[in-house]
Formats: structure tokens, sequence, C-alpha cells
């Protein structure tokens, strides 16, 4: 089942759980907790502009420090095209999320333990024809009503907002969305596009974590994982 891949070295929360990277997911947690005191954030989807910008590795950071901080937590694969957060685990993607959707199956025939205690993962699954009629379906919205009773929080993993619509499709079915952007790479213009879509389609919460920010200069590390956790506001008041 196991295999080793590159990917593994991006769990710093759990690799290195000392180092100023994890140190920056667990502030990134406790301002969503903060944020989430008096409309309780069960489920989060997260996304971003464009590709690259370490959706992912944000996603599978804040899964192990929430699992840290004593939390039942499920991240599910939602990006039923490029799919990758099996390989973070190092987990077999050969039944997943498309499974649950098509096939009549038990929720836990395809939820995988991690050696993260409390963390679970359902992969993507094969990779099917029909992405956003899949995650837009009456199943999708069944499914997360029960992995919701059953888990703490729940992270969803989604496609870039600009590149397909999988993304706005599942957002008016979270709590909350984190849109990340990465210092140096995503456009501003495409990251209010981003969250302007989300918003219109009914995104309850919006907000940003900056990835990779450079802080040289006075900083133990030549860069960590900056968060900022904000309101739907926040890129219309920053440049």
């Amino acid at each position: 089942m196991a295999r080793r891949n590159g990917n593994e070295r991006k769990l710093f929360s759990h690799i290195r759980p000392k180092s100023a990277i994890a140190e920056s997911f667990r502030t990134l947690r406790t301002n969503i907790n903060f944020s989430s005191v008096d409309w309780p954030y069960k489920v989060l989807l997260t996304t971003s502009p464009g590709p690259e910008d370490g959706k992912s590795t944000v996603s599978t950071n804040l899964a192990v420090v929430m699992a840290q901080a004593k939390s039942r937590v499920l991240i599910i694969d939602c990006d039923l095209r490029k799919p990758v957060i099996h390989k973070y685990f190092d987990l077999d993607n050969i039944r997943g999320l498309t499974n649950l959707l098509v096939q009549d199956l038990e929720i836990e025939d395809a939820v995988y333990a991690t050696e993260v205690e409390g963390l679970f993962v359902i992969p993507s699954g094969p990779i099917p024809p029909n992405p956003s009629e899949l995650l837009g379906s009456s199943k999708m919205v069944e499914l997360l009503e029960k992995v919701a009773a059953a888990y703490d929080v729940v992270i969803l993993d989604t496609p870039p907002v600009i590149a397909v619509t999988d993304a706005v499709i599942l957002a008016p079915m979270a709590d909350s969305v984190l849109l990340v952007l990465r210092a140096g790479n995503s456009r501003i213009d495409m990251a209010r596009e981003a969250r302007d879509r989300l918003v219109r389609t009914g995104a309850r919460s919006v907000g940003v974590v900056l990835n990779e920010a450079d802080i040289r200069g006075d900083g133990y590390y030549p860069y960590y994982y900056y968060s900022y956790y904000g309101s739907k506001d926040t890129l219309s008041k920053e440049k």
C-alpha cells in the first residue's frame, strides 16, 4: 500500500513540530478558532486562485495541527482532476470520494487512518469524467452532513477557483473558505476575482492565507508560512 514520495517532506507540522513553519500553522488554527466563536466552523474549504499556490500543503498541515490539538479531523481530497492529498500521507488512491459518490458504499469504506493520531483522509479516488457534476450532487451534500456529524473538523481540499468551477460549487456547502495566496506568485487581480466568485456563490466567510512569505532580515528562519485569517473584505482593503 505505502510508497515513498517527495510530498512527505511538506508535512512540516508533523515532521518538524517545533519549527517556525509548524508554529505558523498553529497560529492559523488559533485564528480560525477565534473567528468561529459565534459560528462553529465544522467544514473548511481550501482553494487558491491558480495552481502552485500551495493550497494542499496548507490543507494538510492545518489538518495536522488541528489533530494535534486533540480534534478528530477528516481531510477530503475534492480535487478530482489533479489529486495529491494521498501522496502527502503515502496512501493509495484506489478508493475514495468518487467511489462514495457513485457507488453504494459506507463512508468508512473510503476513510484511511494516518500516522497522525486523530487525523483521517478520504482520497479523491479514481478521476471521473464529470468532476463538477459529482461535487454538486445531492450525494455530496449528504456526505458532508454525515462527516460533519462524525468529525470535529472536515477540511475540503479543492481545485483552484479561476481554473474550474469545483471550488465555487462546494463553497456554499462549507462553513468557511481559506483562499491560499503564494507570496511573489499570486496576482492580486486574480486573488480578487477568486474572492469575488466565492462570495457571489454564497461562501459564508472567506479568509486569506499568505503562503511562503519571505521574512529574511530579523528572522531566525529564511522563510515560513505566514497566515492571516480575515473577513471576505480583506483583499479589497489591502493592496
